[in-house]
């Protein structure tokens, strides 16, 4: 009989320690659920909790997310600064800018030696280049760190695919390029003045890149999930190896350098894109010209 006791006192005492150790587990796992939900949510701070009674584990994570909550501060306040910049250079370079644009105008109005009247439009084909290099670079900023957000709506694509033709319709006859506009039904959840933004970009990469008696044709087509605005040109086309590269910013590609631009104009399209849940495929091949398309989500 005593010993039928002394078996249950035993395990008693067992379930006890067993009882006792969940416990102390449950308790362990809900303070650190509690600490990764802070974390989550931009909350963490390590004075929330009592680290003398923390485990080894529970010190090292928290001082982990104390880490990583600084580190993304820190980020943050970096990208802030960042912008800031950007915004103050635009600022304060906006009235030389113009001023360089005008007296390059007053200049090639004026009697000039050859060379003189190429140093006039050399002038000011770069004060365009810089004042269209400034613009870009506040767009992404702002895009980039949130300052600008983007506001999808659904509707159709149709008036932003031609209003963003119509802009480089007169620098495609100029060039002696047809611009087209193919079929426009379809519609999609997009902003459409960031959307028509991404699309000026492929356009004029379009325009810039095919020489003249090429062609370039917008067109809308549906799919199950997305809709895609579609940029066809029949310029040089792109090399498989470039194709990831060129959506970088300010790349160019060794071929590109005798050509306008900046190197932002698809990195921008694509992060507008992006932040519409959207995004943009390449079909390119030297000497069969290229295709960008711009994929959004349906209604």
């Amino acid at each position: 009989m005593t010993g039928w006791i002394a078996v249950a006192i035993a395990l008693a005492i067992a379930a006890g320690v067993v009882l006792v150790s969940r416990r102390r587990q449950a308790r362990l796992l809900r303070r650190l659920d509690e600490m990764l939900t802070a974390a989550m949510d931009g909350e963490f701070s390590e004075t929330s909790f009592d680290e003398t009674r923390l485990s080894a584990l529970e010190s090292r994570l928290a001082r982990y997310l104390a880490a990583s909550s600084l580190s993304a501060r820190n980020l943050q306040a970096q990208k802030d600064q960042i912008s800031a910049l950007i915004s103050d250079i635009s600022h304060q370079t906006r009235t030389p800018v113009a001023n360089l644009q005008l007296y390059a105008q007053l200049l090639e109005e004026q009697p000039l030696t050859p060379q003189g009247r190429n140093c006039a439009e050399a002038i000011a084909a770069q004060s365009e280049k810089l004042q269209t290099l400034i613009e870009a670079l506040v767009k992404t900023s702002r895009l980039e760190t949130g300052i600008l957000a983007l506001h999808p709506e659904p509707g159709p694509l149709a008036p932003a695919v031609q209003r963003a033709a119509a802009q480089y319709l007169p620098a495609a006859e100029a060039k002696q390029i047809r611009l087209t506009v193919g079929k426009t039904e379809g519609s999609a959840r997009f902003d459409s003045k960031w959307t028509e933004e991404a699309l000026c970009n492929l356009l004029d990469n379009a325009v810039k890149y095919t020489p003249a008696g090429g062609a370039v044709n917008v067109e809308v087509r549906p799919y199950e999930m997305f809709t895609a605005v579609c940029v066809r040109d029949t310029g040089p086309g792109i090399p498989e190896a470039e194709q990831a590269k060129i959506f970088g910013r300010f790349y160019r590609a060794p071929g590109a350098y005798a050509q306008q631009g900046v190197g932002i104009g698809l990195y921008l399209a694509r992060q507008i894109a992006e932040k519409q849940g959207g995004y943009i495929k390449l079909e390119s091949a030297p000497g069969r010209g290229s295709c960008f398309a711009l994929f959004l989500p349906r209604e």
